[in-house]
């Protein structure tokens, strides 16, 4: 068999147009080479492109200026967290602004949208809609616990991408209907020290179900004064901690040992900590009864012990 002819070094570097590929002298025989992905129609690739980025990256290349991801894509592209059954969509969204013409792209979805300024950015090199613009409109194909999740990452403490500020403001001019008294809910559940899409869950349902004192990722010192964890949620109160245990906790023996050690401190320092796991998630009625079955075992203390900074 004869050896495949070597691309141009610049294909190499990632997704291309096959005009981008004519005018570097590729013919039309090489482009239909096994060795190339071919994601969408007059796009070529000399790699998987596995992510949402690296698709959108491909997509972009044929994509009208005016065009932009939007929605799940948007969401996938910047990192917020959302229920499997939407990670695992093929399509990518594209909108454009209305009263354009809606674009029609085998593989992706097209849709016209209503835009201010400003809802379009520029995320690594992908033209997307902003991190709050993006929240809105996942309000529309979110329930009220995923919504949350998503709406906590974007303002975490640590790495926010925008501000609690900026999706209220979005959530006002917001044109779309559809999910608005969804958005609306959900700003007040936000907690921007929530870890984890399983905590943000978690703390709906308590809130929801009317259980009043929790905290999220609160710190905990011993009678020194020394930080000695912090706990995804806690009822101070109570001195009662609630952790949520992936599989992850069981199959790392390094993880699992810090966490022998981490418990036992915590319960040397007078607090009680309870394991969720994923199949107690999975049963709301089964998590809220473990919850207030640990409260009513271990009653509110009159006057808990909370350090200043956290009072």
């Amino acid at each position: 068999m004869k050896p495949r002819k070597p691309l141009p070094e610049p294909l190499y570097a990632g997704p291309f147009s096959t005009r981008t590929a004519a005018r570097h002298g590729v013919g039309e025989g090489r482009l239909r080479g096994a060795d190339l992905e071919r994601p969408f129609h007059g796009i070529r690739a000399p790699m998987p492109l596995t992510s949402a980025w690296a698709r959108a990256s491909a997509l972009q290349k044929r994509m009208p200026d005016t065009a932009f991801f939007c929605g799940v894509t948007a969401a996938l592209i910047i990192g917020l967290p959302l229920p499997l059954r939407l990670q695992a969509g093929s399509d990518l969204h594209i909108g454009v602004p209305s009263p354009q013409r809606a674009s029609r792209i085998r593989g992706a979805s097209g849709h016209k949208m209503q835009m201010r300024p400003g809802d379009v950015l520029a995320w690594r090199g992908i033209r997307l809609t902003t991190p709050a613009r993006t929240w809105c409109d996942l309000g529309a194909v979110l329930d009220l616990e995923d919504l949350v999740a998503a709406g906590d990452r974007i303002i975490h403490h640590a790495h926010p991408l925008a501000s609690r500020a900026d999706l209220r403001a979005a959530v006002a001019g917001h044109p779309g209907r559809r999910g608005r008294s969804r958005l609306l809910e959900a700003l007040e559940l936000l907690d921007d020290h929530a870890d984890s899409p399983p905590e943000s869950i978690i703390r709906v349902t308590i809130v929801l179900a009317g259980i009043s004192g929790v905290r999220a990722n609160y710190a905990i010192y011993d009678a020194r004064g020394i930080q000695i964890a912090s706990a995804d949620l806690c009822f101070p109160a109570h001195r009662v901690i609630f952790e949520y245990q992936g599989d992850y906790h069981r199959t790392e023996p390094d993880r699992w040992r810090k966490d022998r050690t981490r418990r036992a401190r915590l319960a040397a320092a007078g607090w009680h900590v309870i394991e969720i796991a994923a199949n107690e998630l999975a049963d709301r009625r089964m998590l809220l009864q473990l919850i207030r079955d640990a409260l009513a075992l271990f009653p509110a203390r009159p006057r808990p012990i909370d350090p200043p900074e956290q009072r």
